[in-house]
């Protein structure tokens, strides 16, 4: 993304990452850092969080153009929360106030992923993905949303999937909690119409990060088909459209033409298919 005077945020205002401590959540810190904003990060790994930190501090101090000069303005504010709570936004709100941080992107990224058929998922591992997903991204958008409309000036940037168009057995539940991201955005995109505040979706298909916990060798096949694409290429694409305003973003060209064949599949083929992939299935 272009680094130029005009987009450039001066670390006066501040981005907030969730699932920051490690995979497209650090690459996130890294990009909003780069682009001027001082940094919100939220996880609950603390280490991997402390870890994100430290990268993007290495990269502000080592910056040498025209942003040096504004470079001590940069701050990062860290939050270790688990997002599966019920009150979960609500502490992430009352760090952001008493930290002093003032939220103009907002990037809801932590995730969670299995692939296993609903009825043999254990309970808790259900809720989980619900309120890390659904109930959490909901409540952080009912926090900041608001202090964005306040001030006339906003990005919110929410992570739904290519599965929200999948509700095939073993991604079921992943798939319908990103369906709900989907839906729950465009409509709060269409009420945020002529305040200054966006509302961006992503939609991607398979990124090469650990989510999925493809074996090396399904993971390089994934690549060279097309199918999977790099964390660098997804967030950037997000984040492009995030500040163009877009409605969404769906990188990788394979996805597209995939989209539509995927709600004709017959039931019978995804039930051969999910068998298939027994080598697949996540060990709870």
């Amino acid at each position: 993304m272009k680094r130029d005077r005009k987009r450039f945020a001066y670390w006066r205002s501040f981005a907030l990452v969730t699932g920051a401590a490690s995979g497209m959540g650090r690459v996130y810190a890294q990009r909003l850092s780069a682009l001027g904003y001082s940094l919100l990060l939220v996880d609950i790994n603390a280490a991997g969080l402390e870890e994100t930190a430290a990268v993007v501090k290495s990269e502000v101090a080592a910056i040498s153009d025209w942003r040096k000069e504004f470079s001590g303005q940069f701050r990062i504010v860290t939050c270790v929360q688990d997002l599966s709570l019920v009150d979960a936004a609500a502490s992430v709100a009352a760090v952001a106030d008493g930290g002093g941080c003032d939220v103009e992107v907002l990037v809801n990224n932590a995730g969670m992923f299995f692939f296993r058929e609903i009825s043999e998922v254990p309970q808790k591992y259900l809720s989980r993905m619900v309120m890390l997903h659904n109930h959490t991204p909901l409540m952080l958008c009912r926090e900041f949303v608001p202090r964005m409309k306040s001030r006339g000036r906003g990005y919110v940037l929410n992570i739904s999937s290519l599965a929200a168009w999948m509700p095939w057995p073993g991604v079921g539940m992943y798939g319908n909690t990103k369906r709900f991201i989907k839906g729950f955005s465009r409509s709060l995109r269409t009420e945020c119409r002529g305040t200054g505040v966006s509302v961006t979706s992503a939609y991607f298909g398979a990124v090469a990060t650990d989510l999925f916990g493809l074996p090396p060798f399904y993971k390089r096949l994934a690549m060279r088909l097309g199918v999977m694409v790099t964390a660098d290429r997804a967030v950037d694409s997000a984040l492009n459209a995030m500040f163009r305003r877009r409605k969404g973003t769906m990188p990788g060209l394979i996805n597209h033409i995939f989209k539509p064949v995927m709600v004709l599949l017959p039931d019978s083929f995804l039930h051969w298919l999910y068998r298939k992939l027994e080598f697949a299935w996540t060990r709870f």
